[in-house]
């Protein structure tokens, strides 16, 4: 193999079990870990949760990145290119770098008695690789799904934030918050800094917590914030106070909850990892995460988010309304069948003039048809049309907006990144 797409196609044929290519467990990570001789070589701090995971390492990142150390952080899933999930100093690392990485966990995978890793499992233990050979002075890794059987739980926290509890990816954590709640828990470590920014955490996570001995810092509790529209103050255990901040850069009132969290782990770490007020300013203002509420200049106005699910798309509707007005609002939805998609589509109700629906060439995508269906039944307002792909809805959309309206694209990251890539290309 000697280009990047060869090493993704081969992960890609690697494993073939699972629901979508998708199977937990640690036993396969494991073993190829430590046929690698991975060890562990500065902070590390994982994120889970069912919401704001991205955000939270989108933060993080900036913020140890303004303080000047060299920040190595690991996401999925990407929108344009893989690299986008192996950052050095928040900059994508190139294909050469990936293709070596890829090869020494390929020869450890033989090593080890040809393990058939997944393709996030392969990807995980290559992001190690990567961080390791660059000498990264902190570390951020985000839970790919779940958190207790995910390939990053191979590694020990110094500090593992669950930024928040939803129902979601029901078919591998379970049907209720409880189950959901101890399956996220599973990334904190005896001993070691668990927060939680959920404001209402699952018994089960909380009981996981005590079991183990982690400590445990709950949002209202442990740390938390207070302000108005203008500014606001974060306050955290031991009298620590960080006022006259900036709201984030990132839309919505959950944002003060992921940066609160954020700055509970900035003063966890600070013994560690000194970082200036400076830092901490610059590190919340100074970002755009690609697909998190991201509004496009020009017009009409676009707006890209990855919420898929009711939750986020709550989100998505309050941050809709403080924009201020627009003739027509025009939605772009493509989703995953295994979606709530009535549960999310609703968030929306009475919100959206024209619906373009778009189907998901891609396993467990559901059709145009389907997602018309659940408008029709919730009777959720405004027209509905059907597409094959999300390109071809938003070519559909771009077409009927004026200057005055705003296209909203949502759903999954499959939708907005099929949107993204038509846009790059001005097809």
């Amino acid at each position: 193999m000697k280009s990047l797409s060869d090493w993704l196609a081969h992960l890609e044929n690697l494993h073939s079990k699972g629901q979508g290519g998708i199977e937990l467990g640690l036993e396969r990570v494991n073993r190829v870990k430590a046929a690698l001789q991975q060890t562990q070589h500065c902070p590390l701090i994982i994120v889970g949760g069912t919401n704001g995971k991205g955000s939270t390492c989108a933060y993080l990142e900036a913020i140890y990145t303004f303080a000047d150390y060299r920040v190595g952080c690991y996401t999925s899933p990407h929108l344009l290119e893989y690299n986008e999930r192996i950052r050095v100093g928040g900059v994508p690392v190139d294909d050469a770098t990936l293709c070596l990485a890829f090869a020494k966990v390929e020869a450890a995978r033989q090593a080890a008695g040809n393990v058939a890793l997944t393709y996030f499992e392969f990807g995980t233990l290559a992001a190690w690789e990567v961080f390791a050979a660059r000498q990264v002075e902190v570390l951020i890794l985000e839970v790919g799904l779940g958190g207790r059987l995910d390939a990053v739980n191979v590694y020990d926290a110094d500090c593992a934030v669950v930024t928040g509890i939803a129902l979601d990816h029901m078919d591998w954590l379970g049907s209720t918050r409880e189950s959901i709640g101890f399956e996220k828990a599973g990334i904190y470590r005896t001993q070691r800094t668990a927060i939680c920014a959920d404001p209402e955490p699952p018994q089960s996570l909380l009981d996981h917590a005590a079991a183990i001995g982690a400590d445990l810092q709950l949002l209202g509790r442990d740390f938390g914030y207070f302000g108005d529209k203008t500014q606001w103050t974060f306050w955290g255990r031991d009298k620590q106070r960080r006022g006259g901040l900036a709201n984030p850069a990132l839309r919505g009132v959950c944002q003060l909850r992921n940066a609160s969290a954020v700055l509970a782990v900035v003063d966890v770490l600070k013994q560690r990892l000194p970082v200036s007020m400076q830092a901490v300013r610059r590190g919340l203002i100074e970002l755009e995460v690609p697909g998190r509420f991201q509004v496009l200049p020009g017009r009409p106005a676009i707006v890209l988010d990855v919420a898929h699910n009711p939750q986020a798309v709550a989100v998505v509707a309050d941050n809709l309304g403080e924009m201020g007005f627009f003739e027509k609002t025009i939605a772009v939805v493509g989703m995953l069948g295994d979606k709530d998609i009535a549960g999310a589509l609703a968030a929306l109700a009475g919100k959206i003039d024209c619906w373009m629906m778009a189907g998901l060439d891609v396993p467990r995508g559901a059709s145009a048809e389907v997602l018309a269906a659940v408008v029709a039944d919730g009777k959720l307002g405004g027209s509905v049309d059907c597409f094959a792909s999300p390109a071809e809805a938003f070519k559909c959309a771009a077409k009927r907006a004026g200057e005055n309206d705003r296209i909203l694209v949502f759903g999954s990251f499959y939708t907005v990144a099929a949107v993204m890539g038509a846009m790059k290309s001005g097809s």
